[in-house]
């Protein structure tokens, strides 16, 4: 998940020591088989159960392990687990004490886990899936002299979501020649998707790709499944001043955070994997607020740093309605654990911008412009488990370049790419260490003793 999923932001030993817990009726519960598959990023494992299952779901490493305790479980007459595959090198059974049934996976690396139960239909019998997804924070790296031997365990693309804003029954808002809104964003995201897809070690998904309706809470719980590092929700501004003009780019406001944490806590029976795979249902108030707290104070950081890369890529297609980054309180960006944003790209109840708004050119122009502010962003910050944060020192000077933000400093530029400032300042011919909020600057390749320090530090944030 900014996946960012808060894979890369959720402390690493918070979600080591945190047990995961679904309560369910107590009652005896035999396991009838276990079968492992791949799913994409993700190693899933179902269990087949003859009874409602109470169990519990933690972490053990040195080395690296998953133990699954059944209260009352059993195992079936002949039981025997499926074929091994994915980050699970062996899966073994025991009884620690009477009346509970331990599964125990050896890993080839740390995971995240994720739980949940599908209950029986037709043939298929009650079944416990748990999904073993990265954990961004575990990337592990060879010890080595030269970038050549640094071989990252993993590396996956930066997953972008993209949501066009409005659809289907819901038109948006509508342009003095009739313009709707929700074919604006649709085209606006569609370019951002090619252009996403075209950079290296990036991949786009897009929310809806046609003329449909989602709901809002839908939209961002689609980016939390596809595993998204950042979710961007595309508009155009409407105003009763027909004179109004610019783009703006909107975070989630504190207000809105509080309350969101708050509706939560209160469902937190009901609500699952919210603070990256820790599940808050049997967690006393206390520990569960905290969790919250950090997974979405984590995100909201992240989020309104790339914002201020994407509005400043926008003020140089035009003017910007506002200055700054602002807040308000949009139900699509209260993802706990994905970075996310709202963009309106411009009024469409102004006459002369529905009429730039209906060009493809021009839109095209407002999709690279956010387009180079989320690679910005991850070319400072890049998750640690990606190819990108493995091969930054390979890209092409033309592909490694920084737009100063608000809080910038040469010093920092430098340390973010692993690069001296010396050789920051003669890349872009700098008499000082004076940097300029918008400014455009080319970032060297870092020599190789460099990359091995940036590689070998995880790039942990």
């Amino acid at each position: 998940m900014v996946r960012i999923f808060l894979r890369q932001w959720m402390p690493f030993s918070l979600a080591l020591f945190v047990a995961l817990a679904i309560p369910a009726a107590l009652s005896a519960s035999e396991l009838k088989s276990l079968t492992l598959s791949e799913a994409g990023s993700f190693t899933r494992i179902e269990l087949a159960l003859s009874g409602a299952p109470n169990h519990k779901v933690f972490t053990l490493n040195n080395p690296d392990r998953l133990v699954l305790d059944i209260d009352g479980g059993a195992l079936a007459k002949g039981f025997a687990p499926g074929p091994v595959t994915g980050k699970v090198l062996q899966v073994r059974t025991g009884q620690p004490e009477p009346g509970q049934l331990r599964v125990v996976l050896d890993l080839v690396e740390p995971v995240q886990p994720r739980t949940h139960v599908l209950a029986a239909s037709g043939s298929q019998p009650q079944r416990l899936v748990v999904e073993l997804h990265p954990r961004g924070a575990a990337q592990t790296v060879a010890v080595a002299r030269t970038v050549q031997d640094v071989i990252p365990q993993r590396q996956r693309d930066i997953v972008i979501a993209i949501d066009a804003g409005h659809g289907g029954k819901d038109p948006g808002a509508v342009g003095p020649t009739g313009r709707h809104e929700k074919d604006i964003t649709l085209a606006v995201a569609r370019d951002m998707a090619k252009q996403i897809d075209a950079l290296p070690g990036f991949k786009a998904v897009l929310v809806r790709d046609n003329d449909t309706f989602i709901a809002l809470p839908r939209r961002y719980q689609i980016a939390r499944q596809a595993q998204a590092d950042l979710f961007v929700s595309v508009h155009a501004d409407a105003a009763h001043n027909r004179n109004a003009n610019g783009a703006s780019v909107y975070v989630l406001s504190l207000r809105g955070a509080s309350s969101q944490a708050a509706s939560w806590l209160a469902d937190r029976e009901n609500a699952a994997d919210l603070v990256g795979g820790v599940k808050l249902d049997d967690k006393d108030d206390t520990l569960a607020a905290v969790l919250l707290d950090l997974s979405q104070s984590a995100t909201m950081r992240a989020s309104e740093d790339v914002a201020g890369h994407v509005l400043n890529g926008l003020k140089r297609v035009g003017k910007a309605h506002k200055p700054q980054v602002e807040r308000a309180n949009f139900v699509v960006l209260r993802s706990p654990d994905v970075p996310s944003m709202l963009v309106e790209t411009g009024f469409i109840s102004n006459p002369n911008e529905e009429r730039k708004l209906s060009d493809p050119a021009y839109r095209r122009q407002l999709a690279s412009a956010i387009t180079e502010g989320v690679r910005s962003f991850f070319h400072t910050q890049p998750p640690p488990d990606t190819w990108l944060a493995a091969n930054l020192h390979t890209l092409p000077a033309t592909a490694r370049e920084h737009v100063v933000v608000r809080g910038d400093t040469l010093s920092g530029i430098a340390a973010r790419y692993g690069v001296s400032v010396a050789s920051l300042r003669r890349a872009n011919s700098l008499g000082s260490d004076v940097v300029k909020l918008g400014q455009r600057l080319h970032v060297p390749a870092p020599s190789a003793v460099a990359g091995v320090v940036a590689a070998g530090s995880g790039l942990s944030r």
